[in-house]
């Protein structure tokens, strides 16, 4: 193979607040040929997810930090360019966690082939990819809706957000989003079906539900965290469940604040309970294949939004995240694919 040289971000300091360009090293090496078992995978799109905020913290969590130095982590897809490994083959696609980098040399662990012709590469990070496995498992095994029940999701229009809502819409239920602004509001509704959407801008969010939830709320799915979790809370129905994915409101806050209408689950019979995807890594295949028939169905509509900056383009369009300027799963194009 000609030398190839690799671009990539490391992890130079730990964030506090929004990260700030001194807390990456942008950083190049020469791209080596692969070993015994091991294969080279070229990064075609890299997932960009609130998730990594937490990743960049020390201390302990339910995925040990980046390192100082370290490649920044991320999930991608990309095309394998050279293989010593039984289980891949040069033109194989996969998908997994390839960091923010142009070229990945992998043992093949924790990489699964993706078949392009079925569906386009980025919906292998969006709805086929770890949101869609997240909404899944979190609304149908900590949510359990049931038809005619009320749903309710905050980042309606995010990643994982519209694919909740939608996959809830198929189980018979009434939905309900919380986005900002009239544009993802009006998304909601019209593209992922949702039979209503609250504006946390420009709306009470609490005097919202209370007009188009009159019966309160059955399954809570939480992205958001924050006053919008509070408001919910004070809108539950009798046994409502709130699933606690994310808290993207909290994840740059130097004081994060924690929910203080929590004696509604008392007095509700509530129960909140928090959500790692990876716990239901022995499941993936379960949920993929129940969603690719829904896509292909026309069931379920999959949104990225993709930017086309490679690499060098990661420490801003990340921000895009926090800014809540991406509707439907932020991806980053690095190569062709």
């Amino acid at each position: 193979m000609d030398s190839r040289t690799n671009h990539q971000y490391r992890l130079a300091a730990r964030p506090v607040g929004l990260p700030q360009p001194t807390d990456w090293q942008y950083a190049e090496e020469t791209v080596t040929e692969p070993a015994d078992g091991q294969l080279l995978v070229e990064v075609a799109y890299l997932s960009l997810d609130p998730a990594m905020r937490g990743w960049m913290n020390e201390g302990k969590s339910y995925i040990r930090p980046v390192e100082i130095g370290e490649v920044m982590r991320a999930g991608g897809v990309g095309r394998v360019i050279a293989s010593r490994h039984p289980g891949f083959a040069v033109g194989d696609h996969v998908s997994g966690t390839l960091g923010v980098q142009e070229y990945c040399l992998s043992d093949g662990r924790g990489l699964t082939k993706v078949d392009p012709a079925l569906a386009p590469l980025p919906v292998y990070l969006s709805v086929l990819g770890m949101p869609g496995m997240t909404a899944y498992f979190g609304l149908l095994d900590i949510g359990r809706p049931e038809a005619g029940q009320t749903v309710v999701v905050s980042g309606a229009a995010g990643a994982v957000g519209s694919v909740v809502g939608q996959i809830a819409k198929l189980k018979g239920c009434r939905v309900i989003g919380i986005a900002g602004g009239e544009a993802k509001c009006r998304l909601v509704v019209e593209e992922f079906g949702f039979d209503a959407c609250i504006d946390y801008k420009s709306q009470d969010v609490r005097k919202a539900l209370r007009e188009v939830a009159p019966d309160g709320v059955d399954v809570y799915f939480d992205n958001v965290g924050g006053d919008i979790l509070d408001a919910v809370l004070t809108r539950l129905a009798r046994g409502a469940r709130i699933v606690i994915c994310g808290a993207i409101s909290q994840y740059n806050a130097t004081e994060p604040k924690g929910p203080a209408n929590y004696m509604s689950l008392l007095v509700n019979r509530a129960s909140m309970t928090g959500m790692v995807v990876f716990d239901y890594a022995d499941r993936y295949a379960e949920a993929a294949a129940e969603m690719s028939g829904w896509l292909a169905a026309g069931k379920l509509r999959s949104l990225e939004d993709v930017v086309d900056g490679g690499v060098e383009a990661f420490p801003d369009t990340l921000l895009k995240l926090f800014k809540g300027e991406n509707t439907g799963k932020l991806v980053l194009k690095v190569a062709g694919g």
